[in-house]
């Protein structure tokens, strides 16, 4: 038998390892539409951030300048990108824990989660803590692509928290017999 905080533990360690695959491939989804954005559009975005860096570097710099250090400015640097995985594998962990205690959270496997990030993050803490620029500075090509970024990011953590939990905790014998007993019950 496992120690109470055991199994809280074990699911915050599942969630922040697939909070890391879900910023892994968000960036992928995100590089991929930037790319292909309007340079007008990407040059408003530039100019709307706080010395033209994202969030996870400005945070960066403000631990590295709270330390008495100074990073190298360009982006990205190697804290800038620390930080910003930190950012999907945090609240990843915490996703892991809460999924199975708010049913809700985990609706549309993943969106409800990714939309809440978008909105908490990107849109209202991001802004008040002057980690960017106001939501109206920016282009809606950013919205945009921020809304799909965070959509995947969610859908990508649920998706591997499910395999996990497919791989790690298979059914056992008896599971699968009472879910047998039950569906033939049920149809009487």
């Amino acid at each position: 038998m496992q120690p109470a905080g055991t199994h809280v533990l074990n699911e915050a360690i599942k969630g922040a390892v697939a909070g890391a695959a879900g910023v892994w491939v968000m960036d992928r989804i995100g590089w991929y539409m930037y790319l292909r954005e309007d340079e007008s559009a990407l040059q408003r975005e530039i100019e709307a951030r706080p010395g033209g860096l994202d969030p996870a570097h400005v945070i960066a710099n403000r631990l590295a300048n709270a330390l008495g250090k100074q990073l190298i400015p360009q982006q990205p640097n190697p804290w800038g990108i620390v930080v910003h995985f930190a950012l999907g594998v945090m609240p990843g962990a915490l996703y892991g824990v809460l999924r199975h205690r708010l049913p809700t959270l985990s609706q549309g496997q993943g969106v409800v989660y990714g939309l809440s990030l978008f909105m908490m993050n990107d849109e209202i803490a991001n802004p008040l803590l002057k980690l960017s620029g106001g939501p109206r500075a920016y282009p809606w090509q950013a919205h945009a692509r921020g809304l799909v970024e965070h959509v995947v990011l969610g859908m990508v953590t649920d998706a591997v928290l499910r395999v996990m939990d497919r791989e790690l905790h298979p059914p056992q014998p008896h599971d699968i017999t009472q879910t047998a007993g039950a569906r033939s019950a049920a149809r009487y």
